[in-house]
C-alpha cells in the first residue's frame, strides 16, 4: 500500500468531524501499548503563539542534548510537518507503515485528528525521544491530546476563537483550554487579560500546580538594536537573538525559556548556551517568513483578530512604498474584526478563495473591502492573487499574505513545486 492510499483513509476520517472528548484516543492507544508512555509530554495550549513556543522550547531543549519531538497542527504542505525529530520532519518514507499500524487498530467512530494523535505517539516511541512538545488542537481538555499524561503545561495566548465548540465568552474559552493541566504539575503562562488569568489562577489552585506567569515571574524587553533580554526566573540573558521573526515572538520565546528554567529546576541538564543557541535556531515556517524577491513576500499565519493585531505591530519593523495585500480567509471567522488592524497599513487588497472547504469566495471578501473604500479585486486562486499583486507592484513594495495558515500552506506548496491539500484538524 502507498503512503497516497493511507493518506486517503485517514483523510476520510474527517467524516466523523470534531468530537470532544478523550474515551476514543485513549482506547487507540491502549491497543497501541501506550506509547504516550514512553517519554514525557509537555502540553501547549492557547489561541496564538503555540507553533512558536513549541518550536522555541523544542530548539532550546534539542540544544540541551535532549532528543525531542514536536507535534503541531494544521500542516502547512505536507502531512509529514505534524512530527518533528530532533528539529526533522518525519520522514514520508517510514509513515506509510507506521500509519497502516496506527488506522488499522483506531475504533470505528475514532477521528481525523484522534488517530493523527496517537501517530504522533506511536513515532515518538519507535524513533525514541525522551521528551515531546505536544500542541493541542483546538481545545484544552477535552483535545486528544489530553490523553497524554503531562508533566508540565504552557498556556499561550487565549482569544475568541472556534467559539462553536468551545464556548461563547474568553472565560469560557480560557476553562476549556487550562482544563488540560494535570493535577500537581507545572504551568508557565503568557500574560492575559485580567478574565483569562483569574481562570489560570483557579485551575491552578484547584489542581495543586505551580504556576509562573509572563509580567509577575518573568519577563522579556526589546533592545534598540532589536535583540531580546529575557529577565527569567533565576537568570537573565541579553542580547538573544530569536531566529523566528516578529515583534510579538519576544513573549513567546520568552514563555519558552521559562518553561525550559523549570525543567532545569526539575533535574534537566540546560546551559545557558542552550538557551541562546536554541532560541537563535528556532524556526517555524509561515510565520512573518520573508521570501526574498522582486517584490519580497512575507508570509503571516495571521487568521483571527489577536494575530491580526500582532501583525500589525511587528509590520512597524519592516520598510516598504506600499504594503499590498494578498489574503483570503474560512467563512467561520469573525471577517471584520480580522482585517481591521491591517486596513489602515494597506494600499491594495487582492482577495483569494483558499483551496479548503468553509472557504469565504474571493467576490464575498472584496465587496467588503470595496465598501470601506480600499482598493480591491477578486483573483481567484491563491497563486493567481500571488501572480496579480506582483504584476502591479514597483520597486520598494511588499505583498503581505495572511488571513489564513491554508493561504499560506498554498503559497508554500508553490514556491516548493509541489502539490498542495488544505487539511482542517
Amino acid at each position: 500500500m502507498s503512503l497516497a492510499d493511507v493518506l486517503e483513509k485517514l483523510y476520510a476520517r474527517r467524516r466523523f468531524g470534531i468530537k470532544p472528548g478523550v474515551d476514543r484516543v485513549e482506547k487507540l492507544l491502549e491497543r497501541l501499548g501506550n506509547p504516550e508512555k514512553s517519554f514525557r509530554t509537555i502540553h501547549v495550549v492557547g489561541t496564538n503563539g503555540k507553533g512558536s513556543t513549541s518550536a522555541f522550547l523544542s530548539s532550546i531543549l534539542l540544544h540541551a542534548g535532549q532528543s525531542v519531538a514536536q507535534f503541531s497542527s494544521p500542516h502547512l504542505v505536507r502531512f509529514t510537518e505534524r512530527f518533528r525529530i530532533n528539529g526533522i520532519e518525519y520522514a514520508a518514507e517510514k509513515l506509510t507503515h507506521t500509519m497502516d499500524s496506527v488506522l488499522k487498530a483506531a475504533p470505528e467512530d475514532a477521528t481525523f485528528f484522534e488517530i493523527t494523535t496517537a501517530l504522533a505517539a506511536y513515532i515518538f516511541r519507535e524513533e525514541r525521544v525522551s521528551i515531546a512538545v505536544m500542541e493541542a488542537g483546538m481545545g484544552g481538555r477535552s483535545d486528544a491530546t489530553a490523553a497524554f499524561k503531562g508533566e508540565m503545561t504552557i498556556i499561550t495566548p487565549i482569544a475568541l476563537d472556534h467559539t462553536d465548540y468551545l464556548g461563547a465568552t474568553i472565560e469560557e474559552i480560557a476553562r476549556e483550554k487550562a482544563g488540560i493541566i494535570k493535577p500537581g504539575t507545572h504551568v508557565i503562562s503568557t500574560e492575559h487579560p485580567v478574565a483569562v488569568r483569574l481562570v489560570i489562577e483557579e485551575q491552578c489552585r484547584t489542581a495543586g500546580c505551580t504556576l509562573k506567569m509572563y509580567g509577575s515571574d518573568f519577563s522579556s524587553v526589546r533592545n534598540p538594536d532589536g535583540t531580546l533580554t529575557y529577565r527569567g526566573i533565576s537568570r537573565v540573558i541579553p542580547q538573544l537573538t530569536p531566529g523566528i521573526s516578529g515583534r510579538y515572538q519576544s513573549g513567546n520565546a520568552a514563555v519558552a525559556m521559562a518553561a525550559a528554567e523549570v525543567l532545569e529546576s526539575s533535574g534537566m541538564n540546560i546551559s545557558s548556551s542552550a538557551f541562546t543557541e536554541g532560541i537563535a535556531a528556532a524556526y517555524w515556517p509561515g510565520r512573518m517568513e520573508l521570501i526574498p524577491g522582486t517584490p519580497p513576500l512575507l508570509l503571516d499565519g495571521a487568521h483571527n483578530p489577536a494575530g491580526a493585531a500582532a501583525l500589525a505591530e511587528a509590520l512597524k519593523d519592516y520598510s516598504y512604498s506600499r504594503l499590498l495585500l494578498v489574503t483570503g480567509v474560512c467563512d467561520d471567522k469573525d471577517v471584520e474584526k480580522i482585517y481591521a488592524p491591517l486596513l489602515p497599513l494597506v494600499s491594495k487588497i487582492y482577495t483569494v478563495t483558499p483551496a479548503v472547504e468553509r472557504a469565504l469566495k474571493d467576490e464575498s471578501l472584496t465587496q467588503l473591502f470595496l465598501k470601506k473604500g480600499i482598493p480591491s479585486r477578486p483573483c481567484g486562486a491563491v497563486v493567481a492573487g500571488i501572480s496579480t499583486a506582483r504584476s502591479e507592484a514597483v520597486d520598494g513594495d511588499l505583498i503581505l499574505v495572511c488571513g489564513s495558515l491554508f493561504v499560506v500552506g498554498e503559497v508554500k506548496a508553490w514556491l516548493e513545486q509541489v502539490n498542495y491539500t488544505g487539511i482542517r484538524g
